[in-house]
């Protein structure tokens, strides 16, 4: 079986969709993205984003129900999927195991 990846962007996404858990939507996950990682995103590359994650399987979406401050439009809620989890966890080991196997002299950092 092809082992499918994700990348650095998706990996926040997806992270940040579980992080949010229930109340997962787009501008929210932007708001959150810039909160942890002082990154600034546009909402179009989050939604692209979760359309990817969604084409491959790691992210769910429902509509939520309308609401009078967004002028009666409903909100669309995304959470991580079983298979979502797995690719997460995946990208966490794969990490630490690289982390473990640096020599410490490799990233010593020195004041010129």
């Amino acid at each position: 079986m092809r082992k499918t990846y994700i990348g650095e962007l998706e990996e926040v996404v997806l992270l940040t969709v579980a992080l949010l858990y229930d109340q997962a939507y787009g501008v929210a996950i932007t708001h959150e993205i810039k909160s942890q990682t002082g990154r600034s995103i546009s909402i179009s590359a989050i939604h692209s984003t979760l359309h990817r994650l969604s084409e491959k399987g790691y992210v769910n979406s429902r509509m939520g129900g309308a609401t009078a401050e967004r002028g009666g439009r409903r909100k669309r809620f995304f959470t991580v999927t079983p298979a979502g989890s797995r690719i997460l966890h995946d990208v966490q080991q794969t990490r630490e195991q690289l982390w473990q196997q640096i020599p410490a002299q490799a990233l010593q950092w020195k004041m010129l």
